[in-house]
Formats: C-alpha cells, structure tokens, sequence
C-alpha cells in the first residue's frame, strides 16, 4: 500500500432521499443533471462554452473557450469581453428593478432593503468616487470593512471600473493586513470606522491607521466608512469620508468592458506561516462558475430569500453574497455581528423576521449552536427554510442530523459543500433535488469536474474507503490563475506535486462503495499513529457522536513509540469538567471511540475547554492546537482568535 493511502475507520451508513416534494419543484432533475454529466464528459469545451453564453453577458462574445497553450496557466474564453458588475446589477434592471437584492441587519438591529434599482445607484456613485480619486483598471484596492452592505457596493464599484479589490477580513490585525496591502502593492484603502460585533466596536479605522504607518507606501487614499459613529482620527490629504467621496456623484457609470482573464480580485488565504498567498481570479469563468453553482446546488427560485453567513473577506463571501446570487438575481441576507447576541437564536429569528429560505453556514457555527440545545431553534418559526448548506470544513455525521432534525425540521435537503479559495465556486456538494445524502459525505462532483482520488504515484485508488490525495483531473472555469507576485509559488503549491497532470486540492479523500466522496481533513493533518494512517476528521467525528461531546478537534504530537500520539481538545455540553469528574470523562471517550472504530483511534490525550481557537469566520487554528499539543510557546498571531481565552485553558493553564 503507498504511503499515502489512509486507513477509513468512521462507518456512516445512513441514506436521505430528497423530499419529494422539493424533486417535484426543483430547477434540475434527474434527467436533466444526467444531461449535463454527459455532455461534459462527451464534450468538455463545448458543454462550458454552452453554460457561458446561457448565463453570462458578452459585450463582445468569446470565439475559443479554453487556451491550454500554457498549462497550468489556463485561459477561459479569453478572446471575449464583458463586466462582471454589469452581470450582476444592470442587466437585472428591465425586469426586476424594485426587487431586493440585499437585506441587511446590524447587530444592533438596524435594517435595510436595496432594490437592485438602488443597488446600481449606489455602485455607479461609488465607482465614481474611486475614479475621481484617480482609481483606474488595473488598479489595486484593499477593502477591510464590517459585513455592512457597503462592502459589497465597494466590490462592485471596483468590478464596474476594471479595479482590481483585495477584501481583508475585518477580524484581521494591522500587521496582516499590512502585509497584504505591501503584497498587492495596492493605491487605495476602503475602510469604516468601526464595526460592531458582540456589542463591542471593532476597531478598523485604529487598525487601518496601525498598518499604514508601519509602511504600505503604495496607498494614496483611505476613503472610510461612517458606521459606528465614534471618534477617528482622519489624516487630511489622505483620508475622505465615504458620504463626501460620493457627494454629487452621479449614479450612472458606464461599465469598464474587460478581457475575459482580467483579474477580477485578489484573496489572500489566511491561518498558514509565512508569506501571505494572494490566489488571482479572473472575471468570466470565475462569474460562470458562481452562477452555475447557485443554480444548481442551491436550486434558486425567483422568491428566495438567499442567506449565506459568511464574511466577504473570505471566497464563501464573495461567490455566494456578493457576486453569484446576485448574477443570478437572488435576494440576499447580509448580517453583520455576531451570531450571540442577544443570544444564540440570533440566527432562527432573523430566518424567521427574513423569510430566509436557504440558509448556508459553517459546521463550526452549527456545533456552536447544537451545544444550545433544541429549545432555542424550536421557539422561531422556520418553516420559511426549504433548503440547508455548509461550507468550510467537513461536517461531523452527528452535528449534520441535528441540522437535519432541529433546524430543517426533516424536510429541508442539506447540502454538503466541498471547495476552496482556490476553486473559486463548489466542486462537490449534492444537487438538492436529486442526490440521496449521507450524513458527512459532500456526495458526488458537480457536472464539468474531474475529480479523483490517487495515490503516490498518481493512480487512481480503486479499492473503496481507502483515502488518498484529492485532485482535479481537467482545469475548470474558476480556478486560481496563479499567486499574485508568486507564480513559481503557484505552481509548486497546486501542480508540482504530480508533474502539473493534476490540481493538488491538498486534503484527504476516499470514495465508499457507492462513488460519494468522503473528505478526510487536510493531507498535513493525516496522522500517523504506529503505521497506520488515520485521517483527523474520522476520529473527531467519532467523539462528537458521543452524547456528551458538542465539538472537537484532533491532532498529532510526536510520539517516540508511536510515531504521532492522538490528542483530542473537546468541548463538552454544559459546564467544562474537572478534576474527578474530567479524569472520568477523559476515559470514558476514550471507551468510547475505542467501540466506536477501533483502539488505534483512542485520543492519547484528552484537553477540556469552553471552546476552540478560532477566527471570527469560524476556522479552527489547527497549527495552534499542534503547538499546545506539543507543549511549545505559542508565537503565532493569535490576534485573529474570537475568543483568546480558550488557548490559556487547552494549555493547563486556568
């Protein structure tokens, strides 16, 4: 067996067949999604040919769809010209100006209702505003705000004029957001003066000021938003209100018309050492590659309320809030606090004040939100809900039939959505009214996408439950370009691995008996415990099962025995335990995954805490628990955490 392959040891053997109902109603059916498989595997150019004339807006149509002259630097209808803003707000306009396009509410809960009319007001003034501060295509601008609506008109400002954004998340310190400013070499900063979250200000414009002055000599400008209303300081000559940058502005602006691969934005991945990675996407296929996945993972109806929770300062945000559903001409829900206050039923009672009808979040917010118990969700009317989603991390079987029964109300279809930044838009998730769901599993690739498991060598693995490298075989509409001021970076990072043959996704995989994908955690999170290969997912997944367990997180340390001894950091329901009652605790999980898969899997190490080192946007900071593991000092930036305290509790000391 190559060293690569992973031992499967979580057995899910549970089937859901969609509702009936919703097969009856929904976008695509069985025929149709076969249809679509078929015609990608018969004709692969020509089925993605066919889907960019279908939903996009040409100003000057495309004559070659894929230009693979230079792999693994592949071209998308590069010979065509079209704006993204212009596909996602103007030609919307004819026949639905007076719909909703966002909803907003504040933490605070104050609301807002944009018509697709208003939305492309506000974008022309706003677009207008950066080219009166000399902003033009091409141009680099950083965008680190609260999740307001405006950050959204700024993206979109940006697309409209050819400008080049790069949004940073608002949880992130001066000193990162520095270092992706220097890496974009960007000439403008848009920022608020704060934002509010868990009742407390964000400080951005303070951070703002932080970073710029420790460098990032390439910003000429910093136009701030007034969102908190609290005293900034205001550099004169460099920095302008928003309300007085688009004063007298007016709220038409003609479309900057663009190649097909001009980049449309820059995000740079977060949580890993070292230098900031900045992934390039391009406008056309990337925009095809949103709208296609609204489509057909979320089957979007004219009357859906979309509410997908993420931050646009991650990819989640920007291809289900700000550019996809409203290509599509969806209405979606913008939040911008925290998902606690008042309480934890902020999130049941806005799907009930909103109407949401789809509703896509993180298994982090879920087992957050699970640990609250089934009274909090039972008070709010959710019978609005008619489809599920999560996205970011795969999620454990239990929390997913707690979504299933407590939210969905058993009626709703979950889907399990597997992509990255990198891919720019969903690669493997259900298709809602057709794919029979497994409680863990994202199911099967979307129509269009090759993707595989295999081994060392890069064969692929046949034997079922056996876990490899996850890569994708042919290139696809909105992949990654390349690393911004780093293409060997690139390269090494995403095709090196297999002589540029495949796209390295970088996590563990296996396919079970009937061809669903199962992913196992990142390939760098594989442990090694005496020989065998265990992937982390399965043994996290194992322990949440347990009644007693809302989340966990698993790592290796090394072990001189072993090899990698299993650490586990658990959050248990109710009070944390201690003394007598942890040491109880600590061997009765350990029986407990012991008859669940296997002794090998018996966590070697049992920390208790309140909760998880994560970041705001709910990613656990797994490089954190291997140095708590591991006994070392932490010297990573833990500036990002939401909740700092947790780290001194996982490490003994409080």
């Amino acid at each position: 067996m190559s060293d690569i392959e992973i031992n499967s040891i979580l057995t899910e053997t549970r089937l859901f067949e969609p509702p009936a109902n919703f097969t009856a109603n929904a976008r695509l059916k069985m025929a149709e999604l076969e249809t679509l498989h078929q015609q990608a595997d018969s004709d692969y150019e020509g089925f993605w040919a066919q889907q960019a004339n279908a939903l996009l807006d040409w100003h000057t149509p495309f004559s070659k769809t894929l230009d693979d002259s230079n792999a693994p630097h592949y071209q998308w209808f590069n010979d065509g010209t079209m704006n993204v803003s212009y596909n996602c707000i103007d030609r919307h306009l004819a026949t639905q100006a007076a719909k909703t396009a966002i909803i907003f509410e504040g933490e605070n809960g104050d609301t807002r209702h944009i018509s697709y009319q208003q939305l492309h007001d506000e974008v022309c003034a706003f677009a207008n505003a950066l080219k009166a501060q000399g902003i033009k295509k091409g141009d680099r601008v950083v965008i680190y705000m609260p999740m307001v609506a405006e950050a959204v008109i700024a993206m979109q400002a940006c697309a409209r004029i050819g400008a080049i954004h790069s949004v940073v998340f608002g949880g992130f310190s001066a000193e990162s957001l520095r270092d992706r400013i220097e890496d974009a070499g960007a000439v403008m900063l848009i920022t608020a003066d704060g934002g509010t979250r868990g009742g407390k200000i964000v400080e951005l414009k303070q951070a703002a000021d932080k970073a710029l002055s420790k460098g990032c000599s390439s910003i000429q400008h910093v136009i701030v938003l007034k969102r908190s209303g609290h005293d900034i300081a205001m550099q004169a000559g460099r920095d302008i209100w928003w309300h007085d940058a688009i004063a007298d502005q007016p709220s038409s602006c003609e479309p900057e018309w663009v190649n097909a691969e001009h980049p449309l934005f820059l995000l740079y991945t977060s949580g890993s050492t070292g230098k900031p990675k900045g992934i390039q996407h391009a406008s056309a296929g990337y925009l095809l590659n949103a709208m296609t996945t609204n489509l057909w993972v979320f089957d979007l109806q004219d009357n859906d309320i979309f509410w997908c929770t993420a931050d646009v300062g991650w990819i989640t945000g920007h291809t289900y809030v700000a550019y996809g559903p409203l290509a599509a001409g969806a209405t979606v829900v913008m939040y911008e606090g925290s998902p606690m206050v008042p309480d934890g039923g902020r999130f049941w009672k806005m799907c009930e004040q909103h109407k949401v009808s789809i509703f896509y979040t993180a298994p982090t917010a879920i087992r957050a939100l699970m640990k609250l118990g089934d009274d909090l969700p039972a008070a709010y009317d959710l019978s609005s809900l008619r489809l599920l989603g999560t996205v970011g991390e795969p999620i454990n079987p239990e929390a997913w039939m707690w979504y299933h029964r407590v939210i969905g109300r058993q009626r709703c279809p979950i889907v399990d959505t597997w992509w990255q930044t990198e891919t720019g838009a969903i690669v493997i998730s259900p298709v809602p009214g057709v794919t029979a769901t497994k409680p863990g599993s994202c199911t099967l690739p979307l129509p269009g996408m090759d993707v595989a498991v295999v081994n060392e060598a890069g064969d692929p693995i046949t034997r079922a439950n056996t876990g490899g490298y996850l890569v994708i075989k042919k290139p696809w509409p909105s992949m990654v370009r390349t690393v911004w001021n780093d293409n060997q970076r690139y390269i090494d990072t995403y095709y090196a691995k297999f002589g540029g043959k495949y796209y390295l996704a970088g996590d563990s995989a296996r396919c079970d008996e009937d061809g669903y994908f199962w992913i196992m955690g990142r390939i760098d999170d594989v442990l090694n415990v005496s020989g065998h290969r265990l992937g982390t997912m399965e043994v996290e997944s194992a322990l949440v099962a347990n009644d007693a367990v809302v989340e966990a997180a698993v790592v290796g340390r090394p072990d001189e025995l072993k090899g990698e001894a299993i650490v586990a950091f658990v959050i248990c329901k109710g009070e944390r335990p201690a003394g007598e009652a942890a040491s109880a605790m600590v061997q009765a999980l350990r029986n407990w995954v012991g008859e669940q898969i296997g002794a090998i899997a018996k966590p070697d190490e049992i920390r208790f805490a309140d909760g998880l080192p994560k970041t705001r946007s709910g990613k656990i900071m797994r490089r954190l628990l291997r140095d708590i593991a591991a006994n070392k000092a932490i010297t990573s930036d833990t500036s990002t955490l939401e909740n700092e305290h947790v780290v001194a509790q996982l490490q003994g000391k409080v």
